[in-house]
């Protein structure tokens, strides 16, 4: 099965119909057959860009076509370092936790709207994300 990252962008572009890249992204989300995968902190910031059904749409996708990853606190630290590396960039918490994604789960390839900050952004193999044209 075909895995993808999802970024908040993406999120909240298929949840959004006022966005402009709705109709994009639902258009790829309806022909995607895989498997989206995020972190937690991803879906708080969704959540807060999305209208109170948006949101339960979203959060009852979460088994079904979205798979959500917890970073543990004791991975902070490595998430505070990542953040600190980038600081120039102005990257935040759900960035970086999408880093640590990528690092546990081998997984590159990503949908975001964010393409300044996920161009810069390498793991530490020095491997950079692989931003999928969904628009």
């Amino acid at each position: 099965m075909e895995r993808l990252i999802a970024d908040t962008g993406f999120l909240v572009a298929v949840g959004r119909r006022v966005d402009p890249k709705h109709e994009a992204a639902r258009r790829f989300a309806d022909r995607f057959h895989g498997q989206l995968v995020t972190a937690s902190p991803t879906i708080v910031e969704a959540c807060h860009f999305l209208s109170p059904k948006s949101q339960s749409e979203l959060l009852d996708s979460v088994g079904r076509r979205l798979a959500v990853l917890e970073v543990p606190t004791k991975d902070y630290p490595e998430l505070s370092a990542t953040i600190g590396i980038y600081a120039d960039q102005d990257i935040d918490f759900a960035d970086a936790s999408l880093v640590w994604l990528a690092e546990r789960s081998g997984l590159r390839q990503i949908l975001t709207v964010d393409v300044k900050h996920f161009s810069v952004l390498r793991l530490k193999s020095g491997k950079h994300f692989e931003l999928i044209d969904w628009n």
